[in-house]
């Protein structure tokens, strides 16, 4: 099946439509000074986004993209629920879309594409990005991180997503620029799309396997173009 031929396109946000990276790393830093740590460079911090705000936060604390088995449970709440009231604060400081991502979407919603947004991002700060960024009322549907049990990688999301808009998985295909994208579709048995600009911890995402796979937005409009 061509890439033009589906008819409903699940983005994922960060590293996808947004380069969100310079406000996620001013949130964690001021969270990590007013618990007193070690702070860090934004491109570290780049390479611990995908996964939500709670692993987030606990790469922060661990000051590693892996995880410290021994961080406290509480410091990691409460450090959350800093981070959370810091990130609320500066949703749209640093952080741009990018290039041709604002004119692709309307070019795709005036071609017929139904739109929806499966972040692992907590859904409260979805809206007022794309509204800061000028892309709000584009999208159907809008998942965040928090708005089932599991998310991606788990297909639930996308599941959830197929459900609500009533298609079936030949009709949709995932774009992400993380693993967790397209593992989830694997999941899902969805066909994905892999963007290699975004935020895959260093890794090619061509190795997860996505069915197409571009390094810009445009060459992905091209495809699109109906």
């Amino acid at each position: 099946m061509k890439l033009q031929e589906k008819e409903v396109l699940l983005f994922d946000l960060d590293g996808t439509l947004v380069d969100s990276a310079p406000d996620l790393a001013l949130a964690v830093n001021r969270t990590l000074k007013d618990l007193n740590k070690a702070t860090f460079d934004q491109d570290t911090i780049h390479h611990w986004v995908g996964n939500g705000a709670k692993v987030l936060i606990e790469r922060a604390l661990s000051g590693s993209a892996i995880i410290d088995k021994e961080l406290d449970e509480t410091l990691t709440k409460d450090a959350l629920t800093i981070f959370l009231a810091h990130y609320q604060q500066c949703l749209c400081i640093e952080s741009v879309l990018y290039d041709d991502v604002q004119e692709g979407l309307l070019s795709l919603k005036a071609a017929g594409f139904r739109l929806a947004i499966i972040t692992n991002k907590p859904a409260i700060f979805i809206q007022p990005i794309l509204t800061g960024l000028g892309i709000d009322n584009l999208f159907e549907l809008l998942i965040g991180g928090d708005t089932l049990a599991e998310k991606k990688p788990h297909p639930a999301p996308l599941h959830y997503a197929m459900k609500q808009l009533n298609v079936v998985t030949e009709q949709c295909v995932m774009i992400g620029d993380s693993k967790n994208d397209i593992l989830a579709a694997k999941a899902a048995n969805i066909d994905s799309v892999g963007l290699t600009y975004g935020y895959n911890y260093g890794e090619d995402i061509n190795q997860y396997g996505p069915q197409w796979c571009f390094d810009t937005f445009n060459e992905l409009l091209i495809s699109l173009k109906r």
